[in-house]
Formats: C-alpha cells, structure tokens, sequence
C-alpha cells in the first residue's frame, strides 16, 4: 500500500465526506474505490482511442477485402 498526500477543492471534499459518512465508509476505501473506478473509465477511452487508431490503419485493406467479397458474390450462379 502507498501513502500519499492529497489535496482536494474544498466543494470536492465536502461531498465526498457527505458520502463517506452517510454511506458509513472509512474515507479510504472510498478514495480508493473511486480511483479504481476512474482507472477502468481511463483505460477503457485510451483503449477506444487505440481501437479507432488502429481501425483507420486497416481501413484501406478491409475495404479492398470488402470488394473482393462483393465480386465473389458476383460470380455465384444464382
């Protein structure tokens, strides 16, 4: 486990220690339950982000796969 020193708004702070309170958590478990869940939202952007990257690179390729398809498709009796 890390220590670390924090400072927070004070409008942050207060509505987070309304919460902590009222939901009877020890401030620490709520900090850290809210980092974890702003870690999985981060990784899920810079994985979209990866994903449209990388899906622009193919682009080019899928679209000639695509042709090729549609004229297989064209030499089908049918």
């Amino acid at each position: 486990m890390k220590v670390l020193s924090l400072k927070l708004k004070e409008d942050i702070f207060t509505a987070a220690e309304r919460i902590v309170h009222a939901m009877h958590l020890p401030r620490n478990t709520y900090i850290n339950q809210a980092v974890a869940l702003y870690n999985e939202l981060c990784q899920r952007k810079l994985l979209r982000r990866q994903l449209r990257r990388e899906s622009q690179l193919v682009q080019p390729s899928t679209l000639e796969v695509l042709k090729e398809f549609e004229r297989l498709n064209d030499q089908l009796p049918g």
